[in-house]
């Protein structure tokens, strides 16, 4: 390939593992299919994506960018400053690069890249992972080329004419986990006669649910159900010594996910993007314990996309109190219900979403 044939792709998008994940599924994805191309990734400069992303093998540009917060403050006057200085470093990057295509998956730091990939004419496409799009994807999508979602429904947020349906990225070995539970029990030492509870917070954990299965571990233990808990590593301290119980594993991470997906019997998970998206291909009975203290509440949206085709149980942190031992009780006793629980969830698992979004990439290279 001639030095003007290679191509070259910018990518943008960060401040979370579900913003981050994506870009970089999408990359490793076009490296397969151009292994000459040159990838460029620009983030927010004191955010996880400066580690995440060349542990990944890729090179990454730091901004000096924030959101903005809901109230007033010192950050909120610093905004203008910030956003001045990201699009005249976005502009200094993208002169010197030169990319073919400009990439975004959301988060803070992919509006001054792309806003600036689009006022030179470069071809763009943003990859939107919620069912309620956050405020930087709504401003681009309407100068971007494509705009790739993972629900339907979002012409009311995006250009009708723009918009691919493709779901989310997920790692590959997620696809296959079906028929591994024996394998997965094994792999945890688990008695195959019992339930399996999974619970996942999220890589941090999440206090809210960690509170929950504390408060329930012997009303687990009375309905013969052993638990998988990965509490997080911020709360690993708190919760180690529940391992001395015999149906109890506390995990700071779980590393072999797709294991731990085969042997549970149930899960319990918050509702960002990418766990919802990874749950649909598993396939499992879940119940989802949204955060409610994320940015206009799109872990609930998420999660209701879901439980509104009955593939999933939602209950809200406020309800847990009240709701949960009567809600799992039933779903521990009926059978039937989470098998219709495990087939309506993976009738709406996309799982070509990594290529299908890379082949409308490719549709860019063209223009």
């Amino acid at each position: 390939m001639s030095r003007k044939s290679k191509y070259k792709f910018i990518l943008s998008g960060g401040g979370t593992g579900g913003h981050i994940y994506p870009a970089v599924a999408i990359a490793d994805e076009l490296k397969s299919r151009y292994p000459d191309a040159e990838f460029l990734f620009v983030g927010a400069s004191d955010r996880m994506e400066m580690d995440k992303v060349p542990q990944a093998g890729y090179k990454i540009k730091g901004l000096w960018i924030s959101g903005i917060q809901r109230r007033l403050t010192l950050k909120n006057l610093m905004f203008p400053f910030k956003l001045i200085s990201s699009l005249l470093k976005s502009r200094k990057i993208i002169n010197n690069f030169k990319p073919n295509v400009a990439i975004g998956t959301g988060g803070f730091a992919s509006g001054p890249l792309l806003k600036v990939a689009i006022s030179k004419g470069i071809p763009s496409l943003i990859q939107e992972q919620n069912s309620y799009p956050g405020i930087t994807n709504k401003l681009l999508s309407k100068k971007v080329n494509t705009v790739c979602v993972a629900y339907e429904g979002l012409e009311r947020f995006f250009p009708k004419e723009k918009l691919k349906l493709t779901g989310n990225p997920i790692r590959q070995d997620l696809l296959k986990v079906k028929g591994k539970e024996i394998e997965g029990k094994d792999a945890f030492t688990l008695i195959h006669s019992k339930h399996t509870l999974l619970v996942l917070g999220g890589s941090l954990g999440a206090r809210r649910i960690n509170e929950l299965i504390e408060t329930n571990l012997q009303f687990f233990e009375d309905n013969n159900v052993q638990l998988v808990w990965q509490c997080g590593k911020l709360y690993y301290d708190q919760y180690k010594h529940h391992n001395e119980l015999n149906h109890v594993q506390v995990h700071a991470f779980l590393n072999n996910m797709d294991m731990a997906y085969a042997a549970a019997d149930i899960i319990i998970s918050r509702a960002g993007a990418i766990s919802v998206s990874e749950l649909c291909i598993v396939g499992k009975p879940t119940i989802f314990i949204p955060s409610p203290n994320v940015a206009e509440d799109h872990q609930t949206k998420n999660a209701q996309a879901i439980a509104d085709k009955e593939a999933a149980i939602l209950v809200r942190e406020k309800d847990l109190d009240t709701e949960f031992q009567n809600m799992f009780s039933e779903l521990i006793s009926n059978e039937e219900k989470r098998k219709t629980l495990s087939k309506n969830i993976e009738a709406l698992a996309l799982i070509n979403a990594t290529n299908d979004i890379v082949d409308e990439v490719e549709k860019l290279l063209t223009k």
